[in-house]
């Protein structure tokens, strides 16, 4: 039987290495990656599943070359501003987590449009990870507890000065491409999240294959730490 996670986290990667294997510029392997997330997105409504985070852009991705950053950009307000409508419709809503000093003012403006118009969907909430590092995350949760003035303080008061707060941490993690790390990403929320890595590319990564991870996710037993 398909055990289905209440929150799913993925880093989506291998866009890049998907166009060069293609002879295609980077770009094209983020256009195909946004349908993918479309798709996923999609498929994770209709399983009931009821967070989904993807790590979107990391506060390191700021190293790229200033022309894909750029584009990449462009592509995240066009993708958003014409979907918000599609999404509120079908009642998902969107929430996004990181920082918001370096993003674009027009990024900005649609991030915050997106979240105004689908602030009381309920089907699925998906958390787009935008200017986001797990250290950074928890640097500013500790820049608020010390402003607020708190001496002592206990985890989960901590977790509310977090970006996920009043959300349930990830309960599986998806990595594709084929890399095994979690790359700075819900550092402190991943404490007890299982873990699925495949080797798929992420514009490559469909909704079998999320099933998949699903399957594998199923036969995990989840103690928390417990003797059951």
């Amino acid at each position: 039987m398909l055990r289905i996670p209440r929150h799913i986290a993925i880093i989506m990667d291998g866009n890049g290495r998907w166009a060069k294997e293609r002879g295609l510029p980077r770009i094209a392997g983020h256009y195909e990656g946004v349908k993918r997330a479309e798709e996923i997105v999609y498929a994770c409504q209709e399983l009931g599943v009821e967070f989904l985070t993807l790590y979107t852009f990391s506060t390191e991705n700021w190293k790229r070359p200033k022309e894909e950053i750029k584009a990449l950009f462009e592509l995240f307000e066009n993708y958003l501003t014409k979907k918000v409508p599609e999404l509120k419709e079908k009642g998902i809503r969107l929430k996004f987590i990181g920082r918001r000093d370096r993003v674009p003012k027009s990024t900005l403006k649609v991030m915050n449009y997106a979240e105004e118009e689908t602030k009381e969907c309920r089907s699925l909430t998906v958390i787009l990870a935008v200017d986001y590092g797990g250290r950074d995350e928890i640097i500013r949760a500790i820049n608020k507890l010390l402003n607020s003035g708190i001496k002592s303080i206990t985890e989960e008061q901590f977790a509310q000065f977090l970006d996920l707060a009043g959300i349930p941490e990830p309960d599986l993690l998806i990595r594709t491409a084929g890399e095994e790390r979690v790359s700075n990403f819900l550092l402190w929320h991943i404490a007890y999240t299982e873990f699925y890595f495949s080797p798929v590319y992420w514009p490559d990564f469909t909704k079998e294959e999320l099933i998949k991870a699903l399957e594998d996710f199923s036969c995990r037993e989840r103690k928390f730490g417990a003797v059951l």
